[in-house]
């Protein structure tokens, strides 16, 4: 907790710059955990600090901790390049925050993508050392068999990996359905094993990352929800 004044506050929280700042705030546009400050130079302890900007509420975080429900043809980028960003699908004041996806999903994957303004914790969540296991459906262009099953659990060679990939667990839920677990996070890891295994990968879903469901998030394509420490705990191994 740290005590900031108001227009400090209002740009760290990606409201705009310093001077738009103290400007929605001599206009009247701004409350403090109900009442309206037009002194930009009133200070407050940001502590369980609830803003209010053009009738929106907003409570301060120091840090943006973010689950989205990621619908198809969204690119995982800052500055996508043939589809729209996964950051148009957030309020505008989250891109002045600098905030990013922790790691990607290809544009047609679908599910849960974690984004963040926290460095460390976007380095953390996307290191290969944490072995964060990540629950996949894929559906096949070719019937599942039970061969098929026991390869991705046994290791399929790719040509640019030393050793065989291999599922953490791998079941069958439909003639063309595939729910896989994995924790490499290799690039293009499932297209990939199951284009090795003689299959193909017409769609893809996360649902799961740690132990966080994208289930119980209840969360629609394209919607998005803050992360609290329970939940963000659940995403330790």
């Amino acid at each position: 907790m740290s005590k900031l004044s108001l227009d400090r506050i209002l740009q760290s929280q990606g409201f705009g710059t310093r001077k738009y700042c103290r400007a929605l705030i001599e206009d009247g546009d701004v409350s403090v955990n109900g009442a309206v400050e037009d002194n930009y130079k009133a200070t407050f302890d940001t502590g369980d600090l609830v803003l209010t900007v053009f009738d929106e509420e907003w409570r301060y975080r120091e840090h943006l901790y973010l689950a989205l429900h990621k619908p198809a043809n969204f690119e995982c980028s800052r500055k996508p390049s043939h589809h729209p960003g996964v950051l148009t699908l957030l309020p505008e004041q989250f891109s002045w925050r600098e905030v990013q996806p922790v790691g990607r999903l290809d544009h047609d994957t679908t599910g849960l993508l974690l984004m963040s303004d926290d460095g460390p914790f976007i380095h953390a969540q996307s290191s290969p050392k944490r072995h964060v296991p990540k629950v996949y459906q894929a559906s096949t262009a070719e019937p599942v068999t039970e061969a098929l099953v026991a390869q991705l659990l046994a290791g399929v060679q790719l040509h640019d990996e030393p050793a065989p990939l291999k599922a953490l667990s791998c079941m069958q839920r439909g003639e063309h359905l595939l729910e896989i677990v994995l924790e490499q996070g290799k690039y293009h890891q499932v297209k990939r094993m199951l284009a090795a295994a003689g299959n193909h990968c017409s769609a893809l879903h996360r649902s799961q990352i740690g132990g966080l469901a994208l289930e119980a998030l209840g969360l629609a394509e394209g919607e998005w929800c803050f992360l609290e420490k329970d939940q963000l705990d659940l995403l330790v191994p």
